[in-house]
């Protein structure tokens, strides 16, 4: 029986209630680990997330628009795991009230490419946190290709219990360590265009990319030749790619 002042429409009030049949549970942990493309935050999400795992520990992998366009958290260096695809709908709360009344219980959430969540729904981990004693480690990219901060990294910075910038370096090409992930088109830096691109990362052999915008309509596409490079501040600032332009770039979605 409920509480005067629980209300049971409340997806969290049933966790909560589940949770704590004497006691309030353990307040949860909301971590944000940040930095520029290639400094191995999928990396570190699945490392976290084998070592509570090897604890036993019960986890749910999270991920918005995974660089591979699949369901999935992909590493760089080769690792891959399953995860449930986060769309700009899903209300994060409600996800974990169904596993949780199909008898999976969770003690911890992976949410990589965080910085794609609105702020709501960061706002949702935060209260999953709060309320249920969920452990959130969030990884993401600070700032997008104008060097503003996307408004999901933004609520984070505004709401974790822990900042955490990822300690491997990624060096601009001139040698300087670089944090700036710009925009490359056609050979050059660009500074307008929607903040956020999904795109396929594999097509066709002879065939230039296919770029799908969020604000576009559906099976509108654009051909372009689109890659993301990590610039310092100076380079950024300049559109300055290098001497050898065409060999740099942390992700290349040609």
């Amino acid at each position: 029986m409920t509480s005067l002042d629980e209300d049971p429409t409340d997806a969290l009030s049933v966790l909560s209630l589940a949770r704590r049949p004497r006691r309030a549970p353990a307040r949860g942990r909301l971590r944000f680990c940040y930095g520029p493309m290639d400094c191995g935050k999928s990396t570190l999400a699945l490392q976290i997330d084998h070592n509570h795992a090897r604890q036993g520990r019960r986890g749910l992998l999270l991920v918005r628009h995974d660089r591979s366009g699949t369901p999935q958290i992909t590493s760089r260096i080769g690792i891959t795991r399953k995860a449930v695809e986060v769309d700009a709908g899903s209300d994060l709360r409600e996800l974990i009230l169904r596993r949780w009344v199909a008898g999976q219980h969770m003690d911890y959430l992976i949410v990589d490419e965080a910085q794609f969540l609105s702020p709501t729904q960061v706002e949702q981990l935060a209260e999953l946190a709060d309320e249920v004693g969920v452990d959130v480690y969030c990884f993401g990219i600070a700032t997008d290709f104008q060097s503003h901060l996307f408004p999901g990294a933004r609520r984070l910075f505004e709401l974790a219990d822990e900042l955490q910038p990822v300690q491997v370096e990624v060096l601009c090409w001139c040698g300087v360590p670089g944090r700036f992930n710009a925009r490359v088109k056609d050979g050059e830096v660009v500074r307008e265009g929607d903040t956020v691109v999904v795109a396929d990362t594999a097509p066709p052999p002879s065939t230039e990319r296919i770029v799908e915008n969020e604000t576009s309509s559906p099976g509108k596409a654009e051909f372009a030749t689109l890659r993301y490079q990590v610039l310092c501040r100076r380079h950024f600032r300049l559109g300055d790619l290098g001497p050898e332009a065409g060999h740099h770039g942390q992700l290349r979605l040609t």
